[in-house]
């Protein structure tokens, strides 16, 4: 096919689904929607497909592992429905009386969602989920080694909308290899762009002429201070650093360390799998051989990691990952950016005071909005990273990969795609969840006047500077 059928087949792609979406949308009901988010979540949930999902990502992508994809996939669409289970997104969601306001819910249109290789199953799934509670189609780009997990998912969903009578082309994806050209057409003939993954692909979302949620870059920190219990410290850490061999954007990249508890979180760190390297050179070498990230290490299991990175027989051989120490930051220095593996780079900070200024420097070189992470026992140290480091959020106490994105342990909505603010060059700066894909009708009704006398505003303001 040429470049042009490729684009047309996109074209029939997205009208296919604009007409279902209408469709949808005209014989809509509460219940219908959440039916058919319903049918998407059993499609990963049920558990020989969730199995055969993550069996095949991590044989198509070679990223990660199968048990925590499968942890991944139940958990996050678990997570997810509970999130949506009572919320309206159909009819009058809101009356108030005093504002004289009612709120209609309606749907967006056609989403097109971007999804990495990264997960290929579960970020779909949540994309899907959430348009379809909010009455919307969907239309998925895959990258190309995420297209038979995407293939293989959607026609789990169809086979579940067939259960209930719902049409499949709600749910569809561009066809065939994944393409710069075809994506871009998506971006912009879509009427909302979900884009996870690629900053080349956020840019290009941004930029293409159609409301987008694009998310930033992550490399988190984590800030070990000489207040926490440093054995629970470094087992959340360790837990979260290895979970799925990193692929996640909230995975530990740079552990901060104040000078304090600095030996004894090094111990603290070998019990729980982490291995101190003080080697930084010869790490560096083997991780970017020819200035690109090496592929035999990317999101690979600890045994695989180790003997790309020639560094069997001088670690423990239960060793989960690596913590490298090291003292540079910015472009020059990669490995205080986003590593996607089992490596993260080990700081050392005199105090806190330093550790939060570290951390600042880090976020600016990489990964600036996304989240920061904090062991600390001193309740009012969250309070201070999070008016001096620009962040969207600050997790604490908590195993960074599980807690970000959402968990059962703590508030957050349940989501694999974080928005970073005006610091990651986003539009949002919370978890993409369900009110995303929803916009509403306001009904504006005349109310009794409410009109201040100008005193009320101003007499403080004059009290202090005159009039």
């Amino acid at each position: 096919m040429t470049v042009l059928d490729d684009i047309a087949e996109v074209e029939a792609t997205v009208a296919s689904a604009r007409a279902a979406q209408l469709r949808f949308e005209a014989h809509g009901s509460q219940i219908k929607y959440d039916r058919a988010a319903q049918a998407a979540a059993w499609a990963i949930m049920e558990p020989s497909r969730n199995t055969h999902l993550a069996e095949l990502a991590v044989q198509t992508t070679g990223l990660g592992n199968v048990p925590d994809k499968i942890t991944k996939n139940h958990r996050k669409t678990l997570g997810l429905m509970r999130d949506i289970a009572t919320a309206k997104t159909y009819g009058i969601i809101s009356e108030d009386a005093e504002t004289g306001i009612t709120q209609i819910a309606r749907p967006i249109g056609v989403i097109g969602a971007v999804v990495p290789s990264t997960n290929p199953a579960a970020t779909p799934a949540n994309n899907i989920i959430n348009a379809l509670k909010c009455g919307n189609a969907i239309v998925l780009s895959p990258s190309p080694k995420g297209v038979p997990a995407c293939e293989v998912l959607i026609s789990y969903i169809h086979a579940e909308f067939d259960k209930i009578g719902e049409d499949r082309d709600l749910v569809q994806m561009v066809r065939g290899k994944g393409s710069k050209e075809k994506t871009q057409r998506l971006l912009e003939i879509s009427d909302l762009i979900v884009v996870t993954g690629s900053q080349n692909n956020v840019k290009r979302a941004y930029t293409s002429g159609t409301p987008a949620l694009a998310v930033g870059a992550g490399n988190v920190t984590v800030i070990v201070d000489e207040t926490c219990d440093l054995d629970d410290a470094a087992q959340k850490i360790t837990a979260s650093k290895t979970f799925d061999n990193a692929t996640s954007c909230s995975s530990e990249n740079s552990i901060v360390v104040v000078d304090a508890v600095y030996d004894d979180f090094i111990v603290a760190l070998a019990k729980a799998g982490g291995a101190r390297i003080t080697d930084e050179a010869a790490i560096v070498a083997k991780l970017w051989p020819d200035g690109h990230l090496n592929r035999s290490v990317i999101a690979q299991d600890a045994d695989k990691m180790l003997q790309a990175l020639e560094m069997e027989g001088t670690v423990p051989s239960d060793t989960k990952f690596l913590a490298v120490e090291t003292t540079g930051i910015g472009p020059d220095h990669p490995l205080s950016g986003e590593k996607l593996s089992r490596v993260a780079a080990l700081y050392r900070a005199a105090d806190f005071d330093a550790a939060v200024n570290v951390t600042q420097r880090i976020m600016a070189f990489q990964g600036a909005g996304h989240s920061v992470g904090i062991h600390t026992a001193n309740a009012d140290r969250p309070l201070e990273i999070g008016t001096r480091i620009p962040t969207c959020r600050v997790i604490v106490n908590q195993a960074h990969t599980f807690a970000t994105g959402g968990s059962f342990t703590n508030g957050m909505p349940f989501s694999l795609s974080m928005g970073c603010g005006s610091w990651g060059g986003n539009s949002i700066d919370d978890n993409v969840h369900w009110k995303h894909f929803m916009q509403t009708v306001k009904i504006i009704r005349e109310i009794p006047a409410r009109e201040p006398k100008v005193e009320d505003i101003f007499s403080d303001y004059w009290k202090a500077a005159g009039q």
